[in-house]
């Protein structure tokens, strides 16, 4: 659910001055901003860390926010982005197989669920070693299903080079995999 825009401005207007303003930002984004960051970490621990991090970052330098037409959150996903990076430049993630198993359905069969919980990795690996910008674009349409607007507004593209980032980042992903496209001979 997003705020309405003028609430949401005026809110953050408050926020720059008053503690609880920002508190109820805070509880407001919270939840969306976590499952960004633990999509993109699939590991609970350095998600929480790193969400903490996002809001203590927005917190210091809410005071130099200014309203750009884009939603507030837009500026939440873009400080996600750089302190995810900032992490993996500091750190070898890792992935947890239990982790992955414990939120697949359990009717499934086990080892159903380890085959995919092993080829959403794979597939988040590949993501995670192509350039800063497609990772970006792939993590917030793929991870958090947003429009192409909507990661315009986040990573300050228009909606055709998100496209391009994504386009690119999907062929990027099939090489990395080794998904080789059939094409047909002319004979």
């Amino acid at each position: 659910m997003t705020l309405p825009r003028a609430y949401e401005d005026q809110l953050v207007e408050r926020a720059k001055q008053d503690a609880d303003a920002f508190g109820e930002l805070y509880d407001h984004y919270f939840g969306q901003i976590y499952r960004f960051v633990f999509s993109r970490m699939r590991d609970q621990e350095a998600a929480e860390d790193v969400t903490s991090e996002v809001f203590f970052k927005a917190l210091r330098a809410i005071g130099r926010y200014k309203p750009s037409g884009h939603p507030f959150s837009a500026w939440l996903y873009q400080i996600s982005v750089n302190a995810i990076n900032d992490h993996y430049r500091s750190r070898k993630p890792t992935s947890s197989l239990d982790s992955a198993i414990a939120v697949a359905d359990p009717a499934r069969p086990v080892d159903d669920r380890v085959v995919d919980s092993a080829e959403a990795a794979r597939v988040w690996a590949a993501i995670d070693d192509l350039p800063p910008q497609q990772r970006a674009a792939m993590t917030l349409k793929l991870g958090e299903d947003l429009k192409l607007a909507q990661i315009g507004d986040i990573l300050g593209k228009s909606e055709g080079a998100v496209k391009l980032l994504i386009h690119r980042g999907m062929i990027g992903v099939r090489l990395r995999l080794g998904v080789v496209v059939a094409v047909e001979e002319q004979s």
